[in-house]
């Protein structure tokens, strides 16, 4: 069995209306936000072997602040294909990671990242910014991961539970 947390980037700003969505960064709160869910992923022994993000700076932003506050090191890779993906291309690249590691994390985008969640968990209701959702997958190697793969939504954490 592997575990994937998936994480919406965190709340991000809106201050610069000229900036690109790809270039929007993080608004206070969210840098808040990431502390308070690296700190819940710490006390839930969650710590991610290797952290996969969209290149966007709101993701990666998001990314790079939780390996700074859970004191990851080399742990995370940038993925440009996840800035705005659909869930196909994020179990695709998923499927390529190293079968040694047990725990994964992705930071991405709506509406791929809610429709990533409902393809391997169950329904839910919407994925707010900064949440992370816990899916465990019945498989023992990262390749057999498919569209088909059913795995099973453990938790959900939002950021607002935890301020």
């Amino acid at each position: 069995m592997k575990t994937l947390l998936i994480m919406r980037h965190a709340k991000s700003s809106w201050k610069e209306q000229e900036l690109p969505d790809h270039d929007r960064p993080l608004k206070k709160k969210g840098r808040k936000d990431v502390a308070n869910m690296a700190k819940l992923i710490k006390k839930k022994a969650l710590v991610p072997d290797l952290i996969l993000s969209s290149t966007a700076i709101r993701a990666k932003e998001t990314a790079t602040l939780l390996m700074e506050k859970l004191n990851l090191k080399d742990r995370l890779e940038l993925v440009e294909d996840f800035y705005m993906a659909e869930p196909e291309t994020y179990i695709q690249k998923i499927a390529t990671v190293p079968n040694k590691l047990e725990i994964l994390l992705i930071v991405g985008h709506n509406p791929g990242l809610e429709g990533l969640v409902m393809t391997l968990g169950d329904k839910i209701s919407s994925l707010p910014t900064g949440s992370i959702a816990k899916i465990y997958l019945f498989i023992d190697k990262w390749s057999e991961l498919t569209t088909e793969t059913a795995g099973e939504i453990n938790k959900l954490w939002i950021p607002e539970d935890y301020r």
